[in-house]
C-alpha cells in the first residue's frame, strides 16, 4: 500500500471565483481554495477543479452479513460485499474504525490500493453476496467509487447499500438515488451540542438527510444510535429522538440502539449498561416505532423481529446470524400484518 496521489475528478462541485470550488457533496459545503483540501481531507482543488484523492485507495474489502451493517429488514440472512476507501467528513471521538476513517486527518496519508469497480463487483458475485456495501468509513466522501461500482453491480443483480453518518446534501442523495437501494444512517444523538463537541458537526444536516431519504426516495432506510453513557442517553433526549423518527421518518423505519465500547479518543467511559439500552427500546416502542433493536449485545431478545400488531416472533437472531425466519410473503404468518422492508 502506498500514498502516491492519483486524481479522479470529483462529482457534485462547481467553480467559484479566483479558482476556488464549491463542493456540494456533504453538509459542510466547503469553499475550497486552489491547492487546498476540503474538510474531509480527501478532496482537493487542483487548478480550479475538484478531485477525489481516495478513488484509487480502497483500504478494506470483505463479505459481511447484511445484519452487521446493521440492516435487519433488507435482504435478511444474505451477505454484502463490503468496501471502504480512506476518509470521513466527521471527527467522532468514539469512532470504531478511526484507523481508516481518520487516517487522512491524523497522518496526512491516504493509503490503499487501486481496485477496479468491475473487480469489486466480480468479487461480490464470486463470494455469493447479494449486495455491495459502502461502509467502514463514510461512503459520501468516496462517492465517485460508489457510483462506478454501483452501476455494474445492478447489472449483475446486486443491490447497493450505504452505512453512513448522514452528513450529506440533498444533491448527493439525488445523485445516488438511482442506484442506492438501502442505507443505515447513524443518528448519533438529538443534540446539536453533542454533534459539535464529539463529532465536529451539526445535527441539522443529518435530520434533513433522514427525512428526505424516508419521504422523497425509494431507498430503504434504517437508523442506528450508539448510546454513550451520560452523553446521549437521557430519557428526555431519547424520547425527543424517537418521537422525531416516528413523525418525520415514519414508524416503520427500524431503530437500532447500539452498545458503546470505549474506542479511539473516548476511552474513559464504561460500556453502555444493558438497562439503559432496554430503557431506550421501551421509549422507542412507546412513541410508536414498530421495530426497535438492540445492537452489540448478542443473545438478548432485543435482536429479534416481532410483529408490532400481534407480537409474534418473526425472526430470531443471535449476533449476525439468523436462527429462524417465519415471515411469509413479507407478512406475519399469524395476523397477516405487512412487515416493513421485506417487499423491497
Amino acid at each position: 500500500m502506498g500514498s502516491t496521489e492519483i486524481l479522479k475528478e470529483a462529482v457534485l462541485w462547481e467553480p467559484a471565483e479566483e479558482q476556488k470550488v464549491h463542493c456540494r457533496l456533504c453538509g459542510f459545503r466547503c469553499l475550497i481554495g486552489e491547492g487546498k483540501l476540503g474538510h474531509c481531507n480527501v478532496r482537493k482543488n487542483t487548478g480550479g477543479k475538484l478531485y477525489s484523492l481516495n478513488y484509487h485507495k480502497v483500504c478494506a474489502t470483505n463479505p459481511d452479513p447484511i445484519e452487521k451493517k446493521p440492516l435487519y429488514h433488507f435482504l435478511p440472512g444474505s451477505r454484502s460485499f463490503s468496501i471502504a476507501a480512506v476518509g470521513c467528513n466527521l471527527r467522532c471521538e468514539f469512532c470504531q474504525n478511526w484507523q481508516i476513517s481518520q487516517a487522512a486527518l491524523e497522518t496526512g496519508r491516504i493509503d490503499g490500493e487501486t481496485v477496479a469497480p468491475e473487480q469489486i463487483v466480480e468479487a461480490a458475485v464470486r463470494t455469493g453476496c447479494k449486495s455491495v456495501a459502502y461502509t467502514y468509513t463514510e461512503p459520501t466522501v468516496f462517492m465517485e467509487l460508489c457510483h462506478d461500482c454501483a452501476r455494474p453491480a445492478k447489472e449483475r443483480g446486486l443491490a447497493n447499500v450505504f452505512v453512513s453518518n448522514g452528513y450529506m446534501t440533498r444533491e448527493a442523495i439525488d445523485f445516488a438515488a438511482e442506484w442506492l437501494d438501502g442505507i443505515n444512517v447513524d443518528l448519533k444523538a438529538f443534540s446539536d451540542d453533542y454533534y459539535k463537541n464529539l463529532c465536529g458537526a451539526r445535527l441539522g444536516p443529518v435530520l434533513d438527510s433522514i427525512a428526505y431519504i424516508a419521504k422523497e426516495t425509494d431507498i430503504w432506510i434504517e437508523i442506528t444510535t450508539l448510546l454513550l453513557p451520560g452523553q446521549n442517553d437521557s430519557e428526555e433526549e431519547l424520547k425527543k429522538l424517537a418521537d422525531w423518527l416516528a413523525t418525520e421518518a415514519g414508524p416503520d423505519v427500524p431503530w437500532h440502539v447500539s452498545r458503546f465500547y470505549p474506542q479511539y479518543k473516548y476511552t474513559d467511559s464504561e460500556p453502555t449498561p444493558l438497562e439503559a439500552m432496554q430503557r431506550a427500546e421501551e421509549i422507542g416502542k412507546a412513541v410508536g416505532l414498530h421495530y426497535v433493536y438492540l445492537g452489540n449485545v448478542p443473545g438478548t431478545d432485543g435482536e429479534n423481529t416481532y410483529c408490532y400488531h400481534c407480537h409474534t416472533k418473526l425472526i430470531e437472531r443471535r449476533g449476525y446470524r439468523i436462527i429462524a425466519n417465519h415471515i411469509k410473503d413479507s407478512k406475519c404468518p399469524n395476523c397477516g400484518t405487512q412487515i416493513a422492508g421485506f417487499g423491497v
